[in-house]
């Protein structure tokens, strides 16, 4: 029995109704394989890949990809818009204080448990953001020496 092919980037893009370019493509791939990047290192990455690409371009694929699911944007207080590929998850996040650094972490209770809120007051509740802030180890590390 063979296993099923996972997609391609582009069977992806047209998946979620996007039309398919070179620089939407590499904008993905880039989000992907980064680590809860700022548009300015997506933007490099993409250019990396593909040549020039201007900055409004980078921010209007990212809203096309963030509306279609295929991009997670995350603005933690106080800091630019990060984006990450890991969608759908409802997964949270660490951020230290000091370097700014973003981590994923996995709900510690279960699958999307803080959709459950102890009072809804009517809502239709699809989407909970949890941030854990402290000191990452090599910050804490530097603290204490």
């Amino acid at each position: 029995m063979t296993s099923p092919q996972t997609p391609t980037t582009a069977e992806e893009l047209r998946g979620a109704g996007l039309r398919v370019t070179a620089a939407r493509v590499a904008l993905l791939e880039t989000v992907r394989e980064g680590d809860h990047l700022g548009v300015e290192a997506i933007a490099s990455g993409v250019r990396d890949r593909v040549g020039h690409i201007s900055l409004q371009a980078v921010y209007e694929a990212l809203h096309a990809l963030t509306t279609a699911g295929l991009v997670r944007r995350i603005e933690p207080p106080g800091s630019p818009a990060r984006f990450e590929g890991r969608v759908g998850d409802n997964h949270h996040h660490l951020v230290c204080r000091s370097c700014a650094a973003v981590l994923d972490v996995d709900c510690a209770v279960g699958h999307a448990p803080c959709l459950t809120a102890s009072d809804d007051r009517g809502f239709a509740i699809d989407e909970a953001e949890v941030i854990y802030w402290g000191l990452c180890p090599d910050c804490s590390t530097a603290r204490t020496a």
